[in-house]
Parts: C-alpha cells; sequence; structure tokens
C-alpha cells in the first residue's frame, strides 16, 4: 500500500546517456572550425565516444563516489617507517585512467592536438572536478621539462603516452606517468620566494632539496615540478616521488588541505628532508622555465569554467522542459524563464567559443598567434572564471527547490568552479599580467589587435567598443587602477569578435546588444525581449 502512493510526478529525469560532445552545437562547431579536414573525422569519433562515456550513468556515479570518499593521507606504514601515500578511491582512478586515454595529457604530440585535447577537457570537466588538477599539470609539465632536454628524453614519452599506471614506483619501467607542482607561500597569498626550498648541489649532477612547500597539487603523481633556491638563484626542479632504486625520495606530506576545488583529490602539505632532485633549466631560470607551465594552466581554467557552465545550463535547460510554470505551460516557454536561460546560454557559448579559439592557437605554426596568447590568456582566465561562478548560482536556481539537492549535482559545481593554482593567480593578478604584457610586449598587443580585426565593420557595437578600448589603453594615469576594467573589456571585444565571425546570427546579436552595446543589466535574465531568445535556449538543449 506504502508504495503505490510514491509517485514522482515534478522532477525531470536524470540528464544521462546522451553524448555530451555531440550535443553540445557550440563545442562540435568549434572543433570543425579549428581542426585540419583530414583530422576532423578521427577527432569527431574520439570525441563522440568520450561525450557518450560522460555522459553515461557509470562516469557520474564515478564522479558521485570520487566525490564522497575523498583521500586519506597515510604518512606511516605498519612498521613505523613514513610512506607518505594518498590513498584514493578506485572510482578516482577511474576516473584519471580515462582522462589519460581520452589525451588529456599528450597535446603536444599529435597534430591539432591542443584543439582535440581542450575539447576533450571541456567535455571531461562536466564529470568530476578533483581530477582534473593532475591531467592539466601534467600536460603543462611539457614545455617546461623541455628546458632540459634528457629530462625530456625520459619523461616526456611517459608523461604523453596515454596510458594510466596506479600505485607508486620508479618512472624506468612505467607505461604511463602524472606530473604535479609544488608553489612556495608568499606574503599576501599566492606564489612566494623559491627560498622557502633551498637546493645543494651534489657531485653527480644532482641537487637535494630541503625546506617546506606550502602548497603540492596531484600528491599522487609520479615526480614534482618545484620552484628552489639554488646556488644561481631561483631554479625549476623535478622532484621524483620515488627513486630508481625503488626507494622514497624523501618527501614528507604533513596534510591534505581542506579546500574547495575538488574533494576528490585535494593538495597537500609537503616538507623536503633530503629529497633528491633533478634541475630543469638553468640555475637562476626558475621563473622563465615554469612561464610555459603558468600559461597551459590557466587556459584550462578557462576549459574548466567553460566545461562547468556548459554542464550548468545544459541541466537547467533540461530540467526546465519537464517542469510547468505557475501559471501552465513548459517553464522555458515562459518569456521569463526563456530570458534567463538564453543569457546562461548565450554566455555558456561565449566562453566555449573563446577557449577553444585559444587552444587553436597553440597548434597554428605561426609565432603570431602564440603572441596573442600572451595577452588572451591571462585575459580569459580572468573573466571566464568570473563569470563561471554567478552563472553556476543562476542556473541552480533554475531547478527551483530541486537545486539544492545534491543528487542532481548542483551544489558541488560552485565547489569545482573554485580556481586552483594549478592555473595561479588571483583576479587581481591576472589583470596584472595583462597590464605588464600591455606595458612591455607590443608584439602580443598587435597580435590581438589582428585577430579582433578579422570582425571589423560587422558590427556596429563591437566597432564602437574596440575604439572605447583603444581609448582607454591611451591613457595611462592610474592604470593600475582600472585593470580589471581593461581586463574585462579585452576579453569581451574578444569574446565579440569570434561571435561575430563565427556564432549563428542571433546569438552574436544578442551578445553584441548586451555585452558591448550596453542593452542588458546586470544579473542573468535581463535580455532585451525584442530579439529571438528562444533560438538560443533550443541551441543549448542537451538532448
Amino acid at each position: 500500500m506504502a508504495g503505490s502512493t510514491h509517485t514522482v510526478g515534478a522532477q525531470a529525469p536524470p540528464a544521462t546517456g546522451h553524448d555530451l560532445f555531440t550535443t553540445d552545437r557550440p563545442l562540435a562547431e568549434g572543433v570543425a572550425r579549428h581542426l585540419a579536414p583530414e583530422l576532423l573525422a578521427e577527432a569527431r569519433a574520439e570525441l563522440a565516444l568520450l561525450g557518450r562515456t560522460a555522459g553515461s550513468a557509470q562516469v557520474r556515479e564515478w564522479g558521485r563516489l570520487a566525490d564522497a570518499h575523498p583521500p586519506v593521507l597515510r604518512t606511516h606504514g605498519r612498521d613505523g617507517r613514513r610512506i607518505d601515500e594518498v590513498e584514493c578511491h578506485p572510482s578516482l582512478h577511474h576516473l584519471l585512467g580515462a582522462g589519460v586515454a581520452a589525451g588529456l595529457t599528450s597535446a603536444w604530440t599529435r597534430p591539432g592536438g591542443h584543439v582535440r585535447r581542450a575539447a576533450a577537457f571541456l567535455v571531461w570537466s562536466q564529470v568530476e572536478g578533483g581530477r582534473l588538477s593532475p591531467l592539466s599539470m601534467t600536460h603543462a609539465a611539457v614545455p617546461a621539462l623541455r628546458a632540459q632536454p634528457e629530462l625530456a628524453a625520459v619523461w616526456e614519452p611517459l608523461l604523453t603516452s596515454g596510458a594510466y599506471d596506479a600505485g607508486a614506483g620508479p618512472a624506468a619501467g612505467r607505461a604511463g606517468a602524472l606530473v604535479g607542482r609544488g608553489m612556495p607561500q608568499g606574503r599576501g597569498g599566492g606564489d612566494g620566494p623559491a627560498d622557502a626550498v633551498r637546493a645543494r648541489a651534489l657531485g653527480d649532477g644532482g641537487y637535494v632539496l630541503a625546506g617546506r612547500q606550502w602548497w603540492c597539487g596531484a600528491p599522487v603523481a609520479d615526480g614534482f615540478l618545484v620552484l628552489a633556491q639554488a646556488p644561481g638563484g631561483p631554479t625549476c626542479f623535478l622532484v621524483p616521488r620515488v627513486l630508481a632504486d625503488g626507494g622514497r625520495n624523501g618527501l614528507a606530506f604533513q596534510r591534505l588541505e581542506d579546500a574547495p576545488g575538488g574533494r576528490s583529490l585535494p593538495s597537500a602539505e609537503v616538507e623536503f628532508d633530503g629529497t633528491r632532485a633533478l634541475r630543469v633549466g638553468d640555475e637562476g631560470r626558475g621563473p622563465h622555465t615554469v612561464g610555459g607551465l603558468v600559461a597551459a594552466s590557466r587556459l584550462d581554467q578557462v576549459l574548466g569554467a567553460a566545461g562547468l557552465m556548459r554542464l550548468a545550463v545544459a541541466r537547467a535547460v533540461h530540467h526546465g522542459a519537464y517542469r510547468e510554470a505557475a501559471g501552465g505551460g513548459r517553464l522555458p516557454d515562459g518569456p521569463l524563464a526563456e530570458n534567463v536561460l538564453a543569457d546562461l546560454a548565450l554566455e555558456s557559448e561565449a566562453a566555449t567559443t573563446l577557449a577553444l579559439r585559444l587552444a587553436a592557437a597553440y597548434d597554428a605554426p605561426d609565432p603570431a598567434e602564440r603572441d596573442m596568447l600572451r595577452l588572451a590568456v591571462p585575459a580569459a582566465a580572468y573573466w571566464v572564471t568570473g563569470r563561471c561562478a554567478p552563472l553556476l548560482a543562476e542556473a541552480r536556481d533554475c531547478l527551483g527547490g530541486a537545486g539544492g539537492a545534491q543528487q542532481p549535482g548542483m551544489p558541488r559545481l560552485p565547489h569545482d568552479a573554485a580556481p586552483t593554482p594549478a592555473g595561479p593567480g588571483s583576479g587581481n593578478r591576472r589583470a596584472l599580467d595583462v597590464l605588464r604584457v600591455l606595458r612591455g610586449e607590443p608584439g602580443a598587443f598587435h597580435a590581438f589587435l589582428v585577430e579582433i580585426g578579422r570582425a571589423r565593420g560587422a558590427d556596429h557595437r563591437l566597432d564602437a567598443a574596440v575604439k572605447a578600448l583603444l581609448t582607454e589603453l591611451g591613457d595611462l594615469d592610474g592604470i593600475e587602477a582600472r585593470a580589471r576594467r581593461l581586463t574585462e573589456r579585452i576579453a569581451l571585444v574578444l569574446q565579440g569578435s569570434l561571435l561575430v565571425r563565427f556564432a549563428p546570427p542571433e546569438v552574436a546579436d544578442l551578445f553584441c546588444a548586451t555585452r558591448l552595446g550596453g542593452d542588458g543589466g546586470a544579473a542573468f535574465g535581463t535580455l532585451p525581449h525584442t530579439l529571438d531568445l528562444g533560438a538560443l535556449v533550443e541551441r543549448a538543449r542537451p538532448v
């Protein structure tokens, strides 16, 4: 008798069992736009397979289990000796293995690798956030390791092999490897001075480290890139987790951090005590050596934020399709709900389009593309990650009371969206990096102007926004206080130029009207009602 009264008729069915890549129209269109025709069929097949995997009930359950069962730090074995192992739930290893197999650590070694990886990263970020950090840091470590060719010859094949080898062991003989990163803490937060860890040279060409680092990402990794103070100045080092003879390498994990940004694999605090290390690049060139790592990690912040935005919008649109408004009719068909969903979809599409364009610049042989990245990446990281949290909150609100329940997964998304030091820097730091590039790298600004100039004349509101940006850049008085304002405008103008060139007319028109032309409010759901909003909602529908 009790069972007959349990009828659930007011909730949308789970949005599982569909392809997260193919049903994401802006993403699929972007891949087709940026990949060479001869690569497209293979890439689509790979990404569709990953999309179906990521959208499956099994993988969603892996994500839930990995988040529900955070890792445990085992500092000592039963005999009292230090082992410093991080014990993770098997679901996390399943997710890491699938991410590695999908090419999230092998972009540097195949044609069109960065666009293919970016699309895969955007899809895979919709499953669970904690396992993204080791995949991101491993990918970003490749350009840093190339500063020391003999190290790269050993480690790069492991990092890009597409194989995941769980458990600790010497690098030699492993099918694949992951690399984490350690950072010292400076006064007031952010990266601190490298002299928190000291490096002493040994006669065999190696070094030994001593000191403490407040943050060590991906403590399950096989090696770590760290900055330490060598005799010649701040230097980058690779610290293997396990030595060639199988012995532990003196990394003493003090605790796992209790912080947002993926409970399934938090960072750790670590002490180095007689820890063997291999130099990466010249002594005193550490900050320069890790520069490429920082840029690649920041692009992953853009990709991760864009993936979470897509997930939230898809869930909101899917939920609305099965709900009735108070006055009758489907919820998205009501003009106010439609306005909110269309605004969220517009923000998500702009983020995805920008992220893929930046990834394509990494694949391009033209040096001007890399120049453009030096300005566009910190601007995009500032803007897209900053827009992610309010979008997630609004999308959760679209689910009503169900948005606050853990089962649909919406409350977890803001924690997954929390920026991690894998792509370091607060909003202020990213904005100041934009100013540094504007002041000291004219080639980067020129490449940016060339990029947005490709859309000149296509929309009068975009042209006016570009003119206003150039006028503001001509006034250097108090420019540091205006760093965030300038960075926002750079990101918006770049997004607008891309949408005008590549998106459907109704998408580009709405973006230019509201983000550049002033015909929109501060909150989501304030689009002008005279434009075609239903087309945007339909374009964002996941199934």
